[in-house]
């Protein structure tokens, strides 16, 4: 028998949403998950296109 002593942490939605942005993301929308309604969000988000590297991000090879 295995057993398991993890925790789960669920974050709120203004925690995830500004994890995301301190990264250099920018969140496009943020919709309930299909098989999970009002219990599980999903987060679309995108990097700006202007080459900005996120904080905390590397610079591509030869850049």
């Amino acid at each position: 028998m295995l057993t398991s002593d993890s925790t789960l942490r669920f974050r709120e939605r203004q925690e995830a949403e500004a994890d995301l942005a301190a990264q250099g993301y920018a969140v496009e929308r943020v919709r309930d998950a299909p098989d999970r309604p009002g219990r599980e969000l999903v987060f679309v988000a995108r990097r700006p296109r202007d080459g900005a590297e996120p904080s905390g991000g590397r610079a591509a090879p030869g850049a």
